[in-house]
């Protein structure tokens, strides 16, 4: 009946419960006109429901309204298997890392969708289905927020990783203590965010650096050397002229395109 945000575990449901909630969600798909209509009365719920929240609704409202009625349907359709559940959740609560949730904002939404629902179905929304549907959305909002604390570890295996390819440990270092001093009080999962834009701050730099890694260096007896790589940039471009696409332009696009793959892993709006 509460957010447990401290532990995420599969989840197993009584039986009557899940098919009551699948059912109600069933019947309330069918009796929209069309699921587009159904996504529009889910995402105006949930817009509506918190005005001071709806800075977090980034995305264009026809996509939105339908990921956020794919996202509900594919977790209500796993709830008779735990093991799929807790993968569908967990991958829900990655696209959604870089929100700041919490249990008061879990409290909204569920309790948004849920009346929504009561709304609609009227005397079909059961005492059990109302009890299973602030379950699940409990369990879901919960695990959000464990995602988000507990995950973020994997940013900073990012972060420190891509510095170190880079040679730019000294500036995540650097910016680590700052978003510390920062940001005292709000917890580890803005950290990883930080060092990473300790690294963005000098990704123009590293294009100049790829291009002196293509070209040879003058050495002090005359003769031609070839510059040693020290970067991931430099790397890539090297084996890349290894394999004869040395003067391939596309081969650019694609370190631009990991730069910020790497660089906005915790921003799903961004990454995809």
């Amino acid at each position: 009946k509460e957010v447990q945000d401290k532990t995420f575990d599969e989840v197993q449901l009584p039986e009557g419960v899940i098919e009551e909630v699948q059912q109600t969600w069933q019947a309330f798909i069918s009796q929209s006109p069309s699921r587009e209509a159904a996504a529009e009365a889910l995402y105006s719920a949930l817009f509506d429901s918190a005005p001071s929240l709806q800075h977090l609704f980034k995305t264009p409202r026809a996509v939105m309204s339908v990921r956020i009625l794919n996202g509900i349907g594919d977790i209500v359709g796993s709830m008779h298997t735990p093991g799929p559940l807790k993968i569908s959740v967990e991958t829900f609560g990655f696209q959604h890392m870089e929100l700041e949730v919490t249990v008061p904002r879990v409290v909204i939404f569920r309790d948004a969708i849920v009346d929504l629902l009561e709304m609609e179905l009227g005397l079909r929304f059961t005492s059990k289905a109302k009890s299973g549907w602030t379950s699940i959305l409990n369990y879901v909002g919960g695990a959000f927020i464990y995602v988000r604390v507990n995950f973020s570890e994997r940013l900073k295996i990012i972060a420190a990783s891509w510095a170190t390819a880079n040679n730019k440990v000294a500036e995540m270092d650097d910016a680590g203590e700052e978003g510390a001093e920062g940001q005292e009080g709000e917890g580890t999962a803005g950290e990883p965010q930080q060092q990473l834009k300790a690294v963005e701050r000098h990704a123009k730099e590293e294009k100049n650096d790829t291009k002196e890694g293509e070209e040879e260096e003058e050495g002090k007896d005359g003769k031609k050397t070839m510059k040693v790589p020290t970067t991931f940039n430099e790397m890539f471009m090297f084996n890349g002229a290894v394999m004869g696409f040395g003067s391939s332009t596309w081969m650019n696009l694609i370190l631009e395109q990991f730069e910020n793959i790497v660089m906005n892993v915790a921003n799903s709006y961004r990454l995809q």
